[in-house]
């Protein structure tokens, strides 16, 4: 398995991963997002050793008034045939070095309240329960 930054080549898969999560994309609406993205994000994938994206983990840096600055796992798929097999971590694990390089003395991951695999996960990561919330949304185009 090898860890390395996203590229063009990986685009569909990555689509395809997002909706194994739940978040069905297209490929031209990833090609989209991953355009949008800056320094301050990465999107890494794990590479099958053939080429072949089997799992990504996007990071960003989060910059604000209440808090110094600290990383933020946006999203974390593994394909699922895939799972259990260490590749999460090392997403994760890979996710904390980019931010470690780029002075974050710390990552905060967001997690559906209904994924508890996904939180026995992070757990056994080290991480730990700061708080609970709710997300409000509101679509604000016509």
């Amino acid at each position: 398995m090898i860890i390395r930054p996203a590229e063009r080549r990986d685009i569909a898969r990555i689509a395809a991963l997002a909706g194994e999560l739940g978040y069905p994309s297209t490929a031209d609406e990833m090609a989209r997002r991953l355009a949008a993205l800056g320094p301050r994000d990465a999107v890494l994938v794990a590479d099958d050793g053939g080429g072949a994206c089997v799992a990504w983990i996007h990071v960003g840096i989060i910059d604000s008034l209440e808090s110094d600055r600290f990383a933020e796992i946006r999203g974390l798929v593994v394909a699922e045939a895939n799972r259990g097999a260490g590749i999460g971590a090392a997403l994760v694990r890979a996710a904390e070095e980019w931010a470690r390089g780029r002075g974050c003395p710390r990552v905060r991951v967001r997690s559906n309240v209904l994924r508890e695999r996904t939180h026995r996960f992070y757990k056994r990561l080290g991480y730990r329960v700061g708080k609970s919330q709710k997300v409000f949304d509101k679509s604000i185009l016509a």
